[in-house]
Order: structure tokens, then C-alpha cells, then sequence
């Protein structure tokens, strides 16, 4: 029997926050995909992802739940490497092939305002950006990446030298994400603009920025704490395999 993908209903409703329930950032894909994102989603039942040339996260409604993994499992087909989040351990007869620590921080105290310097980016700039995102490594960035938000460029002398851009929209708030600084010009300042252009678009609209840090990228954090984010949470992004035979060893 086969299971199809189709896109995700989109739900405008936000939970209310109470000390019993989950934040809706504990599982920010899972929240975006089936929210603002949802346009963008494939969905089995319980399982979500973005496109793979959009995004490689993947989402499950309920980490704790088996049937969300089987769900996933239909989504992604089997012997497949997909990133997961939200989730500590994985069920038996999926393979863990990598994780690491992050960190999530939220805007409590951040300046927000325009960058005057600071030009939207799109579909056309992609191939620049990928080239900065393979010098700098501020994490995943794809072709149709640009699709998930707004994306904003500092360029000097027409060539693209920083970056910054919108990533996951759970309600009520935007990641802000590849954050980066060609290697020639940092110490300038850059960056930090850009977050606070980016946050001051994501205010505009009403959403409250956050995002996220490898753990051990300490002068990051250390950045980002100064001018405004707040540590909220410790989370794992773990790249798994799907459980069967890989496609290479498919018949």
C-alpha cells in the first residue's frame, strides 16, 4: 500500500503558554511546518518535512510517539539519512549517524532597526550565497532556502561579504538563521546589523526572534547574548537513518 504526501493544513492557532504544557520552540519544525510553513510541507499523519532542496529538517508531531517515527519512515522511505530535532533517542531499527549540541536563544533585550546598507536577497543571489555559506559554514543553506523568508545582503563593491536571513516561523515567532561574515571583512560589525535588520523586520509583523547555535560555537553565543538573545534551551540535532536497505543495496 502506498502512502502519499501532501501539504500540511495550516493552523493559525498558537498553544497558550502554561507551565504544564510544552513550548510551542521545544518542537519549533514541527510547529512551523504545520504553521506558517505549511504551504511548504509534506506530510505523512504524523510526520512533516520541508522539501529537500528547501530545508533538511524533518518533524515529528511527538518524539515519544512510535507511530510518528512509522509516519516518517512512509515520508522519507527507507535506508535514508534525514536530520531530526526535538528527539533524544531513536526507536529500534533506525541508525543514528550523527548528532550534536545546540542551543536555543530567544529575543529579550535585542535593538532591532534597518539596515539602510542591507539589500533583500532572492532567488537570483543564490548562487552567491551558497558560495559564502561553503566559505563561512554558518550551517545548512539550499537552493530554494531563500523560499522560508527574508534574506538580507550587505555587499561591498557589488560582491556578497555577510549575511543573514529568516528560517523556521513556528506562530508567534522566526528563527533567524546563516548568520554570516565573508572572513575579509569581519570586525566590522556586519553581522551584528543584520540580526538586528532581519529582527527588525520579524517585529514588524509581530513575531518574536530566536535561534539557534552549535553549543561549542561559544564566541557565537557569546555574541548573541550581548546584544539582547537569552539562553532558553539546550537541544540536539541528530541525523538518522530510516530503517530498511539502503538504495544502493536495493535491488
Amino acid at each position: 500500500m502506498s502512502t502519499s504526501v501532501h501539504h500540511a493544513p495550516s493552523s493559525s492557532s498558537s498553544p497558550s503558554p502554561s507551565p504544564t504544557q510544552p513550548h510551542i520552540l521545544d518542537n519549533a519544525a514541527w510547529a512551523a511546518l504545520t504553521g506558517p510553513h505549511a504551504h511548504l510541507a509534506e506530510r505523512v499523519g504524523r510526520a512533516a518535512r520541508y522539501p529537500t532542496d528547501v530545508s533538511p529538517f524533518t518533524a515529528l508531531e511527538d518524539p515519544a510517539d512510535p507511530r510518528a517515527w512509522d509516519d516518517l519512515a512512509a515520508l522519507v522511505g527507507p535506508g535514508i539519512v534525514t536530520a531530526v530535532t526535538a528527539t533524544p533517542t531513536v526507536p529500534a531499527g533506525w541508525e543514528t549517524e550523527d548528532s550534536g549540541a545546540g542551543v536555543q536563544l530567544v529575543d529579550t533585550a535585542l535593538f532591532a532597526e534597518p539596515a539602510p546598507e542591507a539589500v533583500r536577497l532572492g532567488p537570483a543571489d543564490v548562487p552567491e550565497i551558497l558560495d559564502l555559506i561553503s566559505l563561512t559554514q554558518p550551517g545548512p543553506f539550499l537552493p530554494r532556502t531563500v523560499e522560508l523568508g527574508t534574506y538580507l545582503g550587505i555587499r561591498d563593491r557589488g560582491r556578497l561579504i555577510a549575511l543573514a536571513g529568516e528560517r523556521l516561523r513556528p506562530p508567534g515567532w522566526t528563527e533567524i538563521s546563516a548568520v554570516c561574515t565573508h572572513p575579509d571583512h569581519r570586525g566590522r560589525g556586519l553581522a551584528t546589523r543584520l540580526v538586528r535588520a532581519v529582527a527588525a523586520g520579524i517585529r514588524e509583523r509581530g513575531d518574536t526572534p530566536f535561534l539557534h547555535a552549535a553549543a561549542s560555537n561559544t564566541r557565537a553565543i557569546r555574541l548573541y547574548e550581548s546584544i539582547g538573545f537569552t539562553l532558553r534551551s539546550h537541544t540536539r540535532f541528530t541525523l538518522v537513518r530510516t530503517p530498511g536497505d539502503r538504495p544502493e543495496e536495493q535491488a
